[in-house]
């Protein structure tokens, strides 16, 4: 039954997805906050499905921190899931993310409405400026920007190493850090089909400056918060990747 409802969740989004995508293309001309608005609404139409459809809804704890100015959010990354539900906590919000995803069709162009920092992760050192270039524009121009400092989607249970780019940019644009745990991927896998019934928790943490902090301290703060909130709310043994310098690390997905 779980695979049934999830076919039938899937054939829900690409559906509405194409149709988004196609007019959110014709609302690039539209200014930041009704474009938005507009774009939006996708996400908030599939969140309110899945719990219809395959009974998987969400919980947030910490919806007062959540800022009233533009700000970096340091997100876990587990799933598709918390792209669609970023949109809903944090108006109006963009990413840094791989070039790759803003050519798919219909998906990508609705991505591209929204103008994220779209990255080659193969250009190391180049992605690592553009970070910090283009994220303060998308900041001055108002939006927030949502960076998932592990670079991928991990699997529950594991804490990948954080990559230097959201920190950085956290600290050179002088702006409100705020850190994000969820354990979504326990229940939309991030390689898998099946969307299992549950209750997705969601915690944001309070928001802090990183005024006189280096991007290294910037970091550890943010993991030591999603590291201590996962242990909370994960139902799995959690693990660590080994340890290995930030000097070494750049941009993220």
């Amino acid at each position: 039954m779980v695979g049934i409802r999830s076919a039938i969740y899937f054939s829900f989004m690409v559906v509405t997805g194409s149709v988004w995508g196609l007019l959110s293309a014709l609302a690039r001309v539209l200014p930041v906050r009704p474009r938005f608005t507009f774009i939006s609404q996708w996400a908030i139409l599939n969140v309110a499905m899945l719990k219809v459809i395959c009974g998987l809804g969400y919980r947030v704890e910490g919806r007062e921190n959540v800022p009233k100015e533009p700000c970096v959010i340091l997100s876990k990354h587990q799933s598709t899931w918390e792209t669609m539900i970023m949109q809903l906590l944090f108006p109006p919000v963009t990413w840094v993310l791989k070039k790759s995803l803003i050519r798919i069709p219909f998906f990508g162009w609705g991505l591209a409405a929204l103008d994220p920092v779209a990255i080659d992760r193969q250009a190391r050192k180049q992605a690592l400026e553009q970070v910090i270039e283009q994220g303060k524009d998308r900041l001055t121009r108002g939006w927030n920007i949502v960076i998932f400092p592990e670079g991928t989607r991990m699997a529950p249970g594991v804490m990948g190493k954080f990559k230097l780019g959201g920190a950085r940019l956290a600290v050179e644009s002088g702006r409100l850090v705020v850190p994000v745990a969820h354990n979504a991927g326990e229940f939309w896998p991030r390689h898998g089909f099946k969307k299992h019934p549950g209750t997705i928790t969601v915690v944001i943490g309070e928001p802090f400056d990183p005024s006189g902090m280096s991007p290294d301290e910037v970091n550890k703060r943010v993991y030591d918060f999603i590291e201590t909130q996962m242990k909370r709310i994960t139902t799995l043994p959690q693990k660590n990747e080994p340890e290995q310098s930030s000097l070494q690390q750049t941009a993220t997905d």
